[in-house]
């Protein structure tokens, strides 16, 4: 259907670098292909947090406390148990892991660390990280499930 516009002419000698106009009329441009940077999950200033939180976490309880932020796949507390397995001192290590695109989070407890924290307390943390997660608050809902873990096994016994 006409508009009734008329198509003006380009002037092909106006046209930037790496413009041409085409049979049509229409004018097609090149241009440099840039790539963006990859879209980071958290700002510095949330890992700053992030960063504080774990080592206040194992300074505090004597336990080594880790995050894992990535896919877990279908079979997501094996995997996890995997990576807990993976550490320094897996009977001293808490992992929560957090697969946000599959809407899981696991918590992975070692021999020692399983003695001070309760199934019942990790359930808690768990449930605390999920609201802020439904707020879209990932580093705050982290921050806040490593408090409160912290706060189920205690300060480090004395030597």
């Amino acid at each position: 259907m006409a508009t009734g516009k008329a198509i003006e002419a380009v002037d092909p000698s106006t046209l930037p670098l790496g413009a041409v106009v085409t049979n049509s009329g229409r004018v097609s441009v090149a241009k440099m292909y840039e790539p963006h940077a990859p879209e980071l999950p958290f700002t510095p200033a949330q890992l700053a947090q992030l960063d504080e939180a774990l080592t206040l976490s194992s300074r505090t309880t004597g336990l080594d406390f880790s995050v894992y932020l990535g896919e877990l796949g279908s079979s997501s507390r094996e995997r996890a148990e995997e990576l807990h397995a993976s550490t320094d001192r897996p009977s001293h290590h808490v992992l929560v892991a957090v697969s946000p695109g599959e809407r899981v989070v696991e918590i992975v407890t070692g021999e020692e660390s399983h003695r001070r924290i309760a199934d019942r307390g990790a359930k808690l943390a768990v449930m605390s990280m999920v609201a802020s997660f439904k707020e879209g608050d990932l580093a705050g809902g982290l921050v806040s499930g490593l408090r409160m873990l912290t706060d189920q096994a205690g300060n480090a016994p004395r030597s």
